[in-house]
């Protein structure tokens, strides 16, 4: 069980060894566009993978990295929070499941986002690293606005 109902980044963090506050980091990093903190996050090595709806498939941190740096220094703002999930944990992995909401706003035009996300965790040297990423946006009509606006504006 969950001690947060949503993570959003803005959550007091008590360290790096509990899987909810690992992602915390995570969320702070993205929400904050903080690359530095975001490659914290990552595993950096050629293992390391990101699937989503608009960048595909990622295979390694130095793929991975310019997709945070094109959100981070674009034109949008972009917002997300996790919430409805759930913690799976061994002793040297943890898979965070659950759904993603926010916003996504360009201009005059705004996204509400709807996304559900799953992320993998290795521990390596003492230290919970991003693994894996997977993103998926059920709604076929959100999926096509979303698609439309950053592939049009080229954000």
């Amino acid at each position: 069980m969950s001690k947060y109902e949503a993570i959003n980044g803005s959550e007091c963090i008590t360290g790096l060894s509990d899987p909810q506050d690992v992602l915390i980091e995570f969320y702070h990093a993205f929400n904050n566009q903080d690359l530095e903190q975001m490659e914290n996050n990552w595993l950096q090595s050629g293992d390391a993978s990101m699937s989503n709806p608009l960048g595909g498939i990622k295979r390694s941190w130095s793929e991975i990295k310019p997709v945070y740096e094109k959100i981070f220094n674009g034109p949008a703002e972009v917002f997300v929070e996790f919430y409805d999930f759930s913690i799976h944990q061994t002793e040297g992995m943890f898979c965070a499941v659950g759904h993603e909401r926010g916003y996504f706003k360009l201009d005059e035009t705004e996204i509400k986002l709807a996304i559900r996300t799953s992320r993998i965790y290795l521990k390596t040297k003492q230290q919970w690293q991003q693994l894996h990423h997977h993103g998926s946006i059920d709604q076929a009509g959100l999926l096509a606005d979303y698609q439309a606006i950053v592939l049009q504006k080229k954000v």
